[in-house]
């Protein structure tokens, strides 16, 4: 919640310095439900299940995002093209094969959490491309992490947790990081791309993830990769290609 606030007001302060315009009463209002849907109930809820359940299975949800989204697009008569469908199936099948062999037991409250978090995301998504417009450009993205900044620290405070700035240097250079790249970088990013390309490109984030953490692996860590998941991750790269070739037809 923290992490979103404070990149908010800073996004917020560079809008003030180019003088650009603030969002409106209704823009705030949509603001308010996009943010609860996507960063209090969305990332909120992964946090929360995976406290109780492995990575493999959180990953394994969130690769269904695409799906999740073509399928609530219907409801406004947008029909992903073939070659976006043959992506996103590319893409199911090589994160499923990315995450075989991982731990997939889990706790009831962990995989309701995913679920509701998945869900909640998707639905978030689409309603900010379709009928919850936010304000244009920066002024949207930031009012929607201040908003669901707050639904998270209020949610926090609900669940008796202690609200406090860490105190411990690798602590903070992780917070650090979480607002610098994670909110103000990567979120902004989506949000761009939800508001000028298709939803199934724009949630393909979702198919390459695994594959950067698989790479991470290998360069940081220094983990073995089997040939297995090296064609595991071919499949993603796959899948984005096909909907980067739907986007260009």
């Amino acid at each position: 919640g923290s992490r979103f606030i404070v990149a908010g007001l800073l996004l917020f302060t560079w809008i003030l310095i180019r003088r650009q315009p603030m969002p409106t009463p209704r823009q705030w209002l949509n603001a308010l439900v996009v943010g609860t849907l996507m960063l209090a109930a969305g990332m909120g809820g992964v946090a929360h299940a995976e406290q109780t359940i492995g990575s493999g299975l959180v990953v394994a949800f969130i690769a269904v995002v695409p799906l999740m989204m073509a399928t609530l697009n219907l409801l406004w008569g947008v029909r992903p093209g073939r070659l976006e469908w043959a992506g996103i199936a590319f893409g199911l099948i090589g994160v499923a094969m990315l995450t075989q062999g991982a731990d997939f037991r889990a706790s009831p409250e962990g995989l309701a959490a995913i679920i509701i978090a998945t869900l909640s995301w998707s639905l978030g998504s689409v309603l900010s491309q379709r009928s919850l417009r936010l304000a244009p450009a920066a002024s949207g993205f930031a009012s929607e992490m201040l908003c669901g900044g707050v639904v998270l620290l209020l949610l926090s405070w609900s669940q008796g947790e202690a609200i406090a700035l860490p105190t411990m240097s690798l602590a903070t250079a992780a917070w650090v990081y979480l607002v610098t790249f994670g909110s103000l970088i990567a979120f902004n990013a989506y949000m761009v791309l939800l508001s000028s390309t298709s939803t199934a490109l724009a949630s393909s984030y979702t198919f390459v993830n695994p594959v950067i953490a698989m790479l991470l692996g290998v360069y940081v860590a220094h983990e073995y990769i089997s040939r297995y998941e090296w064609l595991a991750a071919a499949m993603v790269l796959l899948g984005v290609v096909l909907m980067l070739a739907q986007k260009r037809r």
